[in-house]
């Protein structure tokens, strides 16, 4: 489950593009960030994907992605020409293809290897569906099948793609747009693939003669609800129209940090549903994922600056400033499947899971810190686009880190929480090595 949000640049209060995605996985799925240099390949070289081997092209872009430790593809990323991708699971009565494939984080990373626009992204994920189709386990812990959805953009552009197996709608953000884990193109759609209506046609799920809409013939009701895609995503629109023409990074960090669900604060440790997109794992089937990394992309054509948290539980992390070029600072950004002290997102995790008995209280305390850092962080990004700064910058947090962690062991522990989701986080915590 995710949330994936873009504002244009008529929206924006200094005429760029602002892009962010919250990435939900399970618990233990550690998520980490890395740049895949630029390269020409061999003729008739093949590039072996999560599941299957495809066709290379002569020369790949490079790209920063955000991406489960164990998967080829990425949830969001961008590339050296501005391009950024965020994708979603959607849920459609065509069931998803559970045959080793190509998933929907491996068409991502396709996309940004292979373009240099929005459109010709577009292009390429389109084209690639229509030979390849979509299938294959996304899940971690627990398999997992889905369809995909995706905003994609650059400076000038952004669009809505929403994919059923080969099947598909594009629309083109006119000033604002976010998604999250249900369809939302309706009758209103700028490019679709040639059998789109046919097919629903054929399946029974769409009248001829009456108005086609994507979303209600194609979505599956009841994943979609279970998901709480549509709250979370009204969420993100109703932020996006009240900053519409005010929109900055700051906002992204906030919209990605909110916790309210159906309008109201939402406590994790006591339903059994329901989501915030700022997710938190709790007790039961349905809430079995959490954010475990976060991005924020200022495209401004002049230097696009990419934000990162790197981490888990954006709400209690750092969104730390990375540039594609120079690149990265260390490797501490990389990640694997048990707790290791070298990498950034274990490490955090480590807190994170320390402050869940009374977690209200310490992230506000976190927060003013956190926010403190990051406005001096975005006045400074500018002047400082290089790996030195992105380097402190990650220090500085992971210092706020371990003060945070020293305060929690000084202090006895008050426990708040529901006994089942007290449960819930010790299973993930032995299995993770803690």
């Amino acid at each position: 489950m995710c949330d994936t949000f873009v504002a244009i640049t008529k929206t924006t209060a200094d005429a760029s593009v602002i892009f962010g995605k919250n990435s939900d996985r399970d618990p233990n799925e550690a998520h980490e960030v890395c740049i895949i240099p630029s390269a020409d390949h061999p003729e008739n070289s093949m590039v072996k994907c999560t599941y299957i081997e495809i066709p290379q092209v002569p020369h790949t872009c490079r790209v920063l992605l955000a991406k489960p430790f164990w998967i080829w593809g990425a949830e969001m990323g961008a590339n050296e020409h501005g391009v950024v991708i965020g994708n979603e699971a959607v849920f459609s009565r065509l069931p998803a293809g559970r045959e080793p494939g190509l998933i929907g984080m491996d068409y991502l990373r396709l996309a940004l290897e292979r373009s240099i626009s929005a459109s010709e992204a577009l292009t390429v994920i389109t084209n690639l569906l229509d030979i390849y189709g979509q299938s294959g386990n996304c899940g971690y812990e627990v398999p997992f099948y889905y369809h995909n959805s995706y905003i994609i953009a650059d400076h000038a552009e952004a669009w809505v793609l929403e994919t059923a197996g080969k099947h598909w709608v594009a629309l083109k953000v006119e000033s604002y747009a976010s998604i999250s884990n249900a369809y939302t193109i309706g009758d209103k759609f700028d490019l679709a693939s040639k059998d789109v209506v046919n097919f629903a046609v054929d399946q029974g799920w769409h009248k001829p003669g009456k108005p086609f809409h994507f979303a209600s013939a194609y979505s599956d009701v009841l994943y979609s609800t279970l998901g709480a895609g549509r709250s979370r995503q009204n969420c993100t629109l109703n932020a996006l129209a009240q900053k519409n023409g005010a929109m900055t990074v700051k906002s992204g960090f906030e919209m990605l940090r909110d916790h309210t669900y159906g309008g109201k604060p939402m406590r994790f440790d006591r339903p059994l549903t329901g989501a915030s997109v700022c997710m938190h794992a709790g007790f039961g089937p349905v809430r079995g994922s959490q954010t475990v990394g976060s991005m924020v992309s200022h495209l401004t054509g002049d230097l696009d600056t990419h934000w990162l948290t790197g981490t888990s539980a954006p709400c209690i992390s750092t969104f730390k400033p990375v540039w594609i070029n120079p690149g990265l600072a260390g490797d501490e950004w990389s990640a694997g499947p048990y707790y290791d002290p070298k990498s950034l997102w274990w490490r955090h995790e480590k807190l994170h899971r320390g402050i869940l008995h009374n977690f209200d209280y310490w992230r506000n305390l976190m927060r003013v810190e956190i926010e403190n850092l990051e406005r001096e962080w975005i006045e400074k990004a500018s002047a400082n686009a290089n790996s030195e700064f992105t380097a402190a910058c990650l220090t500085a947090g992971s210092q706020l880190d371990e003060r945070f962690e020293q305060r929690l062991a000084a202090e006895p522990p008050v426990q708040k929480t529901a006994f089942y989701y007290r449960a819930a986080w010790q299973r993930w915590s032995k299995k993770a090595g803690f």
